[in-house]
């Protein structure tokens, strides 16, 4: 519950940065060399909705076994660290990663690069746990089916 409350509090605060930077995230996200233009503006949109999306449910529903936002969140890990290694790989200068928008910023590192890495490694771990949970909770459910008490 704890790690969901601190993703869900790190992921809403950069949404609302790159919210409030919206009009330079097109450009921010061109950086990394991948897209540009409109389809840019598309990339920021999914990962601002994204980040929203897991952002409040984890803020609001810490308890929840719902897979649906563990999904978004790992996408959206997904998204950002592939942006990151591959320009890192590239060599591209990234002045700004773009995390939070045009608030705190951090230049493209090795330093962005363990960040990102941590958050597919929590990324793996809300799969497993909610995967776990919904084993656990399917149990049940058969258990109750066949008219077994459920401890």
């Amino acid at each position: 519950m704890v790690l969901r409350l601190v993703l869900g509090a790190v992921y809403t605060a950069m949404a609302v940065g790159q919210l409030a930077s919206l009009t330079g995230m097109p450009a921010i996200v061109g950086a990394y060399g991948l897209v540009h233009g409109v389809a840019a503006a598309v990339l920021v949109v999914l990962l601002i909705a994204g980040e929203l999306v897991c952002g409040v449910w984890f803020l609001t529903r810490p308890r929840s076994t719902a897979i649906t936002p563990v999904w978004v969140y790992t996408a959206v890990s997904l998204a950002w660290s592939g942006l990151a290694v591959q320009a890192y790989a590239r060599g591209l200068p990234v002045d700004n990663c773009g995390c939070f928008g045009n608030y705190l910023t951090q230049r493209l590192s090795w330093f962005v690069l363990l960040q990102d890495a941590l958050t597919l490694v929590y990324a793996a771990v809300l799969v497993h746990t909610a995967r776990a949970a919904s084993a656990r909770e399917s149990a049940g459910e058969a258990e109750v089916g066949r008219g077994v008490p459920v401890p």
